[in-house]
């Protein structure tokens, strides 16, 4: 993903900052659900360019940890009961809804156990969900590193929704996700080249840094004190601030006014970055470009920053994936299964993400027939060459563990809410011309199945 910077999103900055958000929902360590929407007509069963995802079938056979002649069972994570947000439990139930009203995975129907983190349980859940699911899906923890290990040593294979800590990303049994900043190569270098090479080259003498004090954020920090400098950028202000919010932000916008920041990147909560906002434009110090991160790519953060919106220039890029509002088919057809299955609900870009998660693992599970297997899941998954979600994603070569995602799409917020910026995009919504920076010295690596005492040859 990003990759979602939860992904994209995605990072999970978001998850680590305090908890606020208005929506409300379940904060129990788990919970089963199974398909069924509110009407008993099914939607179709293609998506986009994927044809009969989910279908009936004669499945007999229970050949894994969490499937049953009738029934697959899986995990999805999530930091619900920290962050009071259940857009990942959301696009669970919408997909499960769909996919068990057309049948299921060859009859197969499938339900969930939430595993609710709550930020820091991630190796309770993890070792509850080694004891009962088949794999995991579509979910996504702040501090998932924590519970790597703990996967790899049950062999459980992960289709998350977007990956958070150096660890997780792109470790051993895990198919799609993304990157993050801090891993391999840095996933928003065309992002940020955009921004102050094209839109706005000025701005590219006055880089300015701005950081939620987290273990996540802390890593993307370093991450890009090493990546802007090499291509082109100087960075002139550089601070910490503590993750669960400031009561006052005046002595930040006062240190971003007078080391003169153009271009400012902020690593933290929506939340924070619109009261940052809102006192940067009542001293009137107008910056040339805010990268907001793909955390602030919702609807609350054009209702949080109000009048700033006119003020400040505001972007995020949301890591080759589709706008929620464009007008492609697969993200219609999205917006058409939420309002069936999920009505009232924020379909949010994490929620996409997942969704497009979801769809990936229902496509691997039914290649293998009655035979579902860890093993023949994983494989099917890993065996995607150019995996678009149906329309909703850039292609991304899921079989090369050295793939490198060159493509990249920006968002930009305004008073009348999200709209696409002309960013020159080349590759329909996307633009496929820039190569990431890859860095000297990553800030670590993720886990492998030898570091639990595993080999692929254990994986049945």
């Amino acid at each position: 993903m990003k990759p979602s910077r939860i992904l994209v999103a995605l990072t999970a900055v978001a998850l680590l900052a305090a908890a606020g958000c208005s929506r409300s929902g379940s904060s129990g360590e788990e919970s089963s659900a199974s398909g069924g929407g509110n009407s008993s007509s099914s939607a179709s069963a293609d998506f986009g360019d994927l044809e009969s995802v989910c279908h009936s079938g004669k499945a007999s056979s229970a050949p894994a940890q969490g499937v049953t002649a009738g029934e697959i069972k899986v995990g999805v994570f999530t930091d619900m009961g920290f962050t009071k947000n259940p857009e990942l439990v959301d696009a669970a139930k919408v997909f499960t809804s769909w996919c068990n009203d057309n049948g299921g995975i060859n009859g197969r129907k499938i339900t969930y156990n939430m595993r609710d983190a709550k930020l820091m349980e991630v190796r309770q859940r993890m070792l509850e969900s080694c004891r009962d699911d088949f794999a995991l899906v579509g979910g996504s923890a702040a501090l998932d590193g924590l519970g790597v290990k703990d996967r790899l040593s049950c062999l459980l294979p992960d289709f998350p929704a977007q990956v958070d800590q150096i660890a997780n990303a792109g470790s051993d049994l895990q198919v799609g996700g993304g990157v993050t900043a801090g891993g391999k190569y840095d996933p928003y270098t065309g992002f940020h080249q955009w921004l102050f090479k094209d839109a706005y080259p000025a701005s590219a003498a006055a880089i300015g840094l701005i950081n939620g004090d987290s273990p996540v954020t802390k890593v993307m920090g370093t991450a890009y004190e090493e990546a802007l400098p090499a291509q082109g950028a100087t960075i002139v202000y550089d601070d910490l601030y503590p993750a669960a919010g400031v009561s006052d932000w005046t002595p930040y916008a006062q240190s971003i006014k007078s080391k003169g920041v153009k271009g400012l990147i902020f690593l933290g909560d929506f939340r924070s970055l619109a009261k940052l906002e809102d006192v940067l434009t009542g001293m009137d110090y107008k910056l040339d470009w805010i990268d907001t991160n793909s955390n602030a790519y919702n609807s609350q953060f054009i209702q949080l920053a109000g009048s700033s919106l006119a003020a400040q220039h505001n972007y995020a890029d949301i890591s080759g994936t589709a706008p929620l509002e464009s007008n492609l088919p697969a993200m219609k057809q999205l917006k058409d299964l939420f309002a069936k299955y999920a009505p009232g609900e924020d379909m949010t870009y994490p929620a996409v993400r997942a969704f497009g998660q979801w769809l990936l693992f229902a496509k691997s599970a039914a290649s293998c027939g009655d035979s579902l297997t860890r093993k023949c899941l994983y494989d099917a998954g890993k065996g995607e060459t150019a995996w678009t979600a149906g329309g909703l994603e850039a292609p991304t070569n899921l079989s090369d563990a050295n793939f490198i995602q060159k493509c990249f799409n920006a968002e930009q917020a305004t008073p009348q809410g999200w709209t696409t910026p002309d960013f020159k995009p080349d590759n329909g919504p996307y633009r496929c011309n820039v190569d990431p920076y890859v860095y000297k010295t990553p800030g670590g690596k993720p886990l492998t199945l030898a570091d639990a005492g595993k080999s692929l040859s254990d994986l049945k």
